[in-house]
């Protein structure tokens, strides 16, 4: 039994994070602390002075636990991981998880290479971006190929006799060959050169050579020759004039504006990089309550840059950030340079400021009234099911899905909408245990007896009035398939002695649903309907959890069978390599002498690790 009292005493006077728990055993907040001790009995002090949020968040708290850091930045670094597993329900929390792509140019090898990644290690290399469109990374990549022709293989030609035969692109002239001796080094890194300029945004230098080869293919009438170099010239001055100037400075930076209604908080990016707006973004934040500005940013900077792999110099804000110097501190560390987060009040960077809050406003406005009709069109679409069933109407609906390949490693997965609404912190998956083989019957069975018997066991407690995970029943059970698994899914719970109806979901020959099965009769709905948009939905998101899971355990498997076999590598040196180097196909090229500079490595097992992938590929 945890005695809150008597754990309060033994709080420590150092830095961490704390993490606190319900009845349920839940995670409902993180926090950070310079003092644990004072921080944490703030909370179970008089609540005469507490906001209503938190006066609501510590009347749930059952129990806490708390991570000792080294400083203060550590323990900042922390709370942002630990918001962002465990997506606490009285945190402030950020909706959007993107992952922007770069352009890389690897400079670091000897003949380098120009592509797409979003993956940004320390490995030497130049990264542009972040890119908000990843079709504008194409356009620019597809122009940078077209225009030079440098190699795309993986080949490490690095210290190699370059003798090679060159392949299908030399003969097409996509590429130069440097793999075959074809072209010097010196001439190679000339192209390079000249891509650096272009992906600084120097358009000139770049222009004056096409203009001039131009003319060249037309002195010798090669008119074909030169219509190619001018639709070249075409496209790089559409890239650049997409790229509109905003800012007399060269310096990268990210512009943040705030826009906030009673439910939800807006946030609006303008990323300019060498003074050019080269995209933007917004986020939407939920459980911002009594939080002020102040707050909201705070947090944002911390969730948003813990996950970013880029981190410009300048940071301008609307108004000052909590625990600005600290995420200041933190921010620098991370980019190994100083970094600044400005409030500008006046001139250029004022007006780039208030542009962008103009925008983060009438995000949030679209997008409230985005959210007003779909929560109409959703209880629409609600109402009219339970019409079309004859049952009551089905306010809370779970539906069922199951995922296999080849009946490896079968998963389910179970998604609640209530009203019409998904609402994924009810969202539950299944690991399949007592099925062998693709039987998605069986599996369908062992889910819902799973399922609908832990509830009813919740339920039937009677010594505790809490309701716990499964204990709250739909209205209505959605199956994905015909009469067999509707079936199944009404012996489990005829089984139970639990009276719930059970609908399927009719398919046409291409496995598109077009309709429901209920009651052994087929209703075929037209697409414009709202109950076909909510079970469409509805369908699509049971569908998109369980193979999310099934990839994710898949995923686990592959990781674990790779570095797991490799003689001297333990759970720490994994964590080392995989965060430095990004992924296993990175450690899989790294040199010994990249990998034994790493925290916890040394010689003998970055050699190991060298000598793994080499043997076993």
């Amino acid at each position: 039994m945890f005695d809150i009292k008597e754990e309060l005493k033994k709080l420590p006077d150092n830095p961490g994070v704390y993490l606190m728990k319900n009845d349920k055993n839940e995670i409902i907040y993180v926090g950070k602390a310079i003092s644990l001790r004072k921080r944490v009995r703030q909370y179970f002090q008089s609540s005469k002075n507490m906001l209503p949020k938190v006066r609501v968040m510590v009347s749930k708290i059952k129990e806490f636990e708390y991570i000792l850091t080294d400083n203060e930045v550590e323990a900042l670094i922390l709370e942002a991981n630990l918001i962002k597993e465990y997506r606490p329900r009285y945190n402030i929390l950020l909706k959007d998880d993107k992952q922007y792509p770069y352009i890389k140019v690897t400079v670091n090898e000897e003949f380098p290479r120009v592509f797409k990644t979003r993956t940004v290690i320390k490995d030497k290399a130049k990264y542009y971006g972040p890119y908000t469109n990843a079709g504008a990374v194409n356009v620019t990549l597809e122009i940078i190929n077209k225009i030079f022709p440098i190699r795309s293989c993986r080949q490490r030609l690095k210290n190699e006799k370059l003798n090679n035969r060159p392949c299908l692109n030399y003969h097409i002239k996509k590429c130069t060959a440097p793999c075959a001796g074809k072209i010097t080094r010196k001439e190679y890194i000339k192209m390079i050169d000249e891509i650096l300029v272009f992906l600084n945004g120097k358009k000139k230098a770049l222009m004056d050579l096409l203009i001039s080869k131009m003319k060249q293919a037309s002195d010798k009438y090669d008119f074909e020759t030169a219509a190619e170099y001018r639709d070249k010239l075409q496209s790089i001055e559409y890239m650049f004039e997409k790229q509109k100037v905003l800012s007399t400075s060269e310096e990268d930076k990210d512009v943040i504006g705030l826009a906030k209604n009673e439910h939800e908080a807006c946030i609006q990016i303008f990323f300019i990089r060498k003074g050019k707006l080269i995209g933007r973004e917004h986020y939407l934040l939920s459980n911002i309550n009594d939080n002020t500005d102040r707050e909201i940013l705070g947090s944002f900077i911390k969730q948003f840059y813990a996950g970013a792999w880029y981190i410009p110099k300048e940071i301008l804000v609307q108004e000052s950030v909590e625990e600005q110097e600290i995420i200041q501190e933190w921010l620098s560390e991370k980019k190994e340079q100083k970094v600044f987060i400005k409030f500008p009040q006046r001139g250029e960077k004022s007006d780039l400021m208030k542009l962008v809050r103009v925008n983060a406003i009438q995000v949030l406005k679209q997008n409230s009234e985005k959210m007003l009709k779909k929560y109409s069109t959703s209880k629409k679409g609600v109402v009219k099911l339970g019409e079309m069933l004859n049952i009551e109407v089905p306010h809370r609906i779970e539906a069922y899905d199951i995922s296999n390949t080849q009946g490896n490693q079968s998963v389910a997965s179970m998604v609640v909408f209530e009203n019409g609404i998904k609402k994924t912190s009810n969202y539950k998956r299944f690991k399949i245990k007592t099925v062998k083989g693709p039987n998605d019957y069986d599996s369908m069975q062992e889910v819902l007896y799973r399922r609908f018997s832990k509830g009813k066991e919740e339920l039937e407690k009677s010594d505790s009035n809490k309701k716990g995970k499964f204990s709250i029943f739909p209205d209505l059970v959605m199956v994905d398939g015909g009469k067999g698994q509707i079936n199944v899914a009404q012996k489990v719970l005829s089984k139970l002695d639990i009276r719930i109806p059970v609908c399927g979901l009719v398919k046409d020959d291409k496995h598109n649903t077009r309709g429901i099965i209920y009651e052994n009769r087929e209703i075929l709905i037209k697409k414009t309907d709202e109950v076909f948009q909510l079970i469409t939905e509805i369908q699509n998101e049971a569908h998109r959890f369980a193979i999310s899971y099934h990839r994710n355990l898949r995923g686990k498997e592959m990781f674990k069978s790779i570095l797991d076999d490799i003689p001297g590598i333990g759970d720490k040196r994994k964590k080392v390599l995989l965060s430095s180097f990004g992924s296993v196909d990175y450690i899989r090229r790294a040199s010994v002498e990249e990998l034994a500079k790493e925290k916890g490595m040394n010689k003998r097992v970055a050699q190991s690790v060298y000598d793994f992938f080499r043997n076993s590929k």
